[in-house]
């Protein structure tokens, strides 16, 4: 489940000023140093409204993103977790099944 305004952001830029302006080729054009890293989202997951989620992060099966939440590392298997930076808050168990 994808709440609204949900973002899967893989690109990455280098750190260093000089490595990430444009550069010329000999031909005259212009190119910049941009890669992609990719973002794993195992089953059964439910990322609520405005979640960001940066490129080369997994997100364990069963996880719960909190609204609002930027995942800027991994998430463990069936956990809560929320906050910028997101982190677990606890693990789901058995004990948050609806009655």
């Amino acid at each position: 489940m994808i709440g609204p305004n949900v973002t899967l952001a893989t690109p990455m830029h280098p750190f260093l000023p000089e490595e990430r302006n444009s550069r010329k080729r000999e031909d005259g054009s212009f190119y910049n140093f941009e890669y992609a890293k990719p973002i794993t989202i195992k089953d059964n997951c439910w990322l609520a409204s405005n979640v960001v989620v940066c490129g080369g992060v997994t997100i364990g099966e069963g996880c719960v993103i909190g609204a609002g939440s930027v995942v800027t590392r991994d998430i463990p298997p069936y956990s809560l977790a929320a906050g910028n930076p997101c982190r677990v808050i606890r693990k789901i168990t058995e004990k948050n099944h609806m009655k």
